[in-house]
Formats: structure tokens, C-alpha cells, sequence
């Protein structure tokens, strides 16, 4: 791949702005508005948040990291950036896009890379109606709270969870419970990717939820709907020996 114009961007931590620090001074470099490439420096948390942000530019994101686990990026090394992006594989991420009603009738919607999950917001266990594309599959779930990973996301949140890993192509969601008590032994669903699923709140006022895409909450909700949204793509690049679908499949042999 070709790039001319980079963008550096650092999480606000003393190793994410230490290394932009270094790379600014080393490459050559522009605003983030006017790259055709932005290289983040961070977690995983940090290149999610970059992604959210440049979305509507459309511009590939190629992470280095920065932080932590570090699932989503590439490792970090000053030299020969600029060989390293030219050879970069870039991977189409789709997102989930969710629409929560909230208790006083507002509505909040929000994208997600990973997964919506909803939580209980109390001692009291969330009770969760289940609908896919309009027919119900569960009439009540007893639960701490459920979620629909994408494949980028099932190594995430979702895999804590005991939800299945997803490979990346293949077209599929996961509908994972959160800690469920009732049925008990329901363990989720893998569904196609075109499936629209409904969460209905149930006693919504002894129990009230909430709705988590990404960084995005919202409190109260009654209902709300999650569906992949094809018509959002996001570009993000892997070194070729380190590609997201090798490590998707790596994950699964992980003791």
C-alpha cells in the first residue's frame, strides 16, 4: 500500500506520547484531518477511540502499541515505519449499530466495533426478552446481561464471557449472556451476520439496564435493537506476519 501523507496520534499515557514524540521527530508528518494514514499509538481502548473518530474520513488506521494486551495493533519499533505500512494488510471491520429506547421515550444511537452489551444497573437481575429479525427466541432471560460481538470483538469482552471466537470472513455474530441464571444452561447463539437482534426489558423499573456500544452508555433503556451496519467500513492495517485473522485463529489454542 502507498501513503503520503501521515498523521501520528498518542493515547494520553507516558509511553503513547513518548513514542509519538519520537516518530514526529523522526517522519515526516501531518494534521490528522489532512493524512491518508493514521498511525495510532496506544491500546486497544485507544485504537477503537481513533477509529470512532476518523470514521467519516474513511483513512486507514495502522496501530502500534502502546498499552497493554495490544490485540488490535501492531509492535512497536521506530525504524522502518515507512516499510512497514507500505506492506501493511488492511482488514474491513463493518461495526454493530445500536438503537436503544430509553425509559423516558428518547432514543441514543451508537457504533461498535466489538460488541453491545447490556448490564444490569442494580442488585437485581435484568430479565431480557429475545427477538431475532422479529421472532422470539427467548421469552426471558434471567440474567447479569448479554451481548452481540462481532468476529473482531468475540476475542474480547465476549470470550471472557465463555462466548465463541469468531474467524474474521465468516459472516457471523455472536449472542453471548452475560453470568445467565435462567435457562441455565443456554450458553448463546451464533447468528448470520445480516440478523437484526431485539432486546426487550423486562419490569424495566425493578430492573433497569443498561446499554453499552463501545465507550457509548446509555442508562435505562427498554429496548434496543443491534445490526450490523454494512454500510460503515473501517480500514485497519496488520504487519503481514501478524495479520487480526492469524491471531483470531491463535487465540483458540491459547491454554
Amino acid at each position: 500500500m502507498s501513503f503520503s501523507k501521515i498523521a501520528f496520534v498518542a493515547a494520553d499515557t507516558q509511553p503513547g506520547q513518548a513514542a509519538l514524540a519520537r516518530l514526529m521527530d523522526r517522519y515526516p508528518h501531518v494534521p490528522p484531518d489532512q493524512a491518508d494514514i493514521i498511525v495510532a499509538l496506544g491500546g486497544d481502548g485507544f485504537v477503537l477511540e481513533t477509529l470512532h473518530r476518523w470514521l467519516d474520513r474513511k483513512v486507514p488506521i495502522y496501530g502500534m502499541n502502546r498499552g497493554s494486551v495490544g490485540f488490535l495493533l501492531n509492535s512497536f519499533r521506530e525504524h522502518g515505519l515507512m516499510e512497514r505500512l507500505h506492506r501493511a494488510q488492511p482488514v474491513l471491520l463493518h461495526p454493530l449499530r445500536m438503537k436503544a429506547r430509553l425509559a423516558d421515550n428518547s432514543e441514543i444511537e451508537a457504533l461498535a466495533i466489538n460488541e453491545v452489551s447490556l448490564f444490569r444497573q442494580t442488585r437485581q437481575a435484568a430479565k431480557i426478552r429475545i427477538r431475532i429479525d422479529g421472532k422470539e427466541r427467548l421469552d426471558e432471560l434471567i440474567c447479569d446481561g448479554i451481548m452481540v460481538a462481532t468476529a473482531a470483538g468475540s476475542t474480547a469482552y465476549n470470550l471472557s464471557a465463555h462466548g465463541p471466537i469468531i474467524p474474521l470472513g465468516s459472516d457471523i455474530l455472536a449472542l453471548t449472556p452475560i453470568s445467565a441464571f435462567r435457562p441455565r444452561r443456554w450458553r448463546g447463539a451464533l447468528l448470520p451476520q445480516h440478523a437484526r437482534v431485539s432486546f426487550e426489558v423486562l419490569e424495566a423499573p425493578k430492573r433497569p439496564v443498561s446499554a453499552v456500544a463501545d465507550y457509548t452508555e446509555a442508562r435505562d433503556v427498554v429496548e434496543v435493537e443491534v445490526r450490523e451496519d454494512r454500510s460503515v467500513g473501517l480500514s485497519l492495517l496488520f504487519d503481514p506476519e501478524h495479520n487480526l485473522e492469524e491471531r483470531i485463529l491463535n487465540e483458540q489454542f491459547q491454554s
